[in-house]
Formats: C-alpha cells, structure tokens, sequence
C-alpha cells in the first residue's frame, strides 16, 4: 500500500473575505475526503528551486492518491474559488509525494 500523498498549494488572495469564506469550507472537505492540514501561513520564500512568491501557502497530507482524486474530482464542491486556481487540483503549484514505506 502507498504512504500519504502530500500536497503544496501556493495561492495569492485577492479578496480577503472570500478567502476566510473557502478556508472555512475548504477545511472541512479536506478533511471529508481524507486529507489533513499540516502547514497554513505565509509563504515567504523558495529555499530552492524557481517558485514565485504567493500570499498563502497549505501542505495538506492525504491517506492517499484515491483520496486526493476524490475531493478534486467531486462536483459537489466544485465551487470552491480556489480549488482549481492553484490550489491543489490539477495546478501547477502543486507538489505532490508518496512517502516510501
């Protein structure tokens, strides 16, 4: 069985109101389908690599793969603002890793 996924999702936050707003939700669906919240703060800078600032950054652990897939691919929460705008589904902000056994 594969260890945890793990996910970065770097975004910047245009309204602050509608931020709090999907925080509020978005955690609650992560956890619905399986993921944790590790890490939410500020991102301040890449240690290495060419990653460009963003205002926000979360590290969320998923159980698994499947899990992941499920909360990106459910039409349910489809409406989340920020969930296809560089957080986490399908972007390219994202990092993913399995954790070897």
């Amino acid at each position: 069985m594969a260890g945890p996924l793990y996910a970065l999702n770097l975004f910047n936050v245009a309204d602050r109101d509608e931020y709090l707003a999907y925080s509020r939700r978005s955690a609650k669906e992560v956890q619905a389908h399986g993921g944790r919240v590790v890490a939410l703060g500020k991102f301040r800078e890449a240690v290495a690599g060419d990653i460009r600032p963003r205002t926000v950054m979360i590290l969320v652990e998923w159980k698994s793969k499947e899990a992941f897939d499920g909360y990106c691919n459910d039409p349910k929460i489809a409406d989340l603002p920020h969930r296809e705008k560089g957080a986490g589904c399908g972007s390219r902000e994202s990092i993913m890793h399995h954790q070897s056994a």
